[in-house]
């Protein structure tokens, strides 16, 4: 189970400031959300506990949850004639980048299932 303070010291934040305390939950539940519908379990296992707590802290950090504007991501195209730049959503792109960077962790406890 994700502990907020914890999560909280992982990201250099105050532990007493509680103004953050609803992205930052919302970060770990859709991270072992993800973990848990990925490796197709009911518990999030204590050896993945680390894991979960490091895609929190990137989740947390590129998809800025509780902000009104989101992160302006990267830049997809520039053009120097009458000056235009554009940019990718970082959020659509983030969230399969997540987890493609952790799936060889998932993988040993991922569970097949027939449905």
């Amino acid at each position: 189970m994700l502990e907020l303070s914890k999560f909280k010291k992982l990201l250099g934040l105050d532990a007493a400031d509680t103004s953050k305390d609803i992205p930052l939950q919302f970060a770990m539940d859709d991270t072992q959300d993800t973990i848990l519908n990925y490796c197709n379990l009911t518990d999030l296992p204590k050896a993945l506990e680390t894991t979960a707590y490091r895609m929190a802290i990137d989740l947390y950090r590129n998809e800025a949850p509780g902000e009104e504007t989101t992160p302006l991501g990267i830049v997809s195209s520039i053009t120097e004639g009458d000056t235009s730049t554009s940019f990718k959503s970082p959020t659509s792109e983030f969230k399969d980048h997540l987890l493609k960077d952790y799936k060889a962790q998932l993988r040993r406890f991922r569970k097949v299932t027939f449905r």
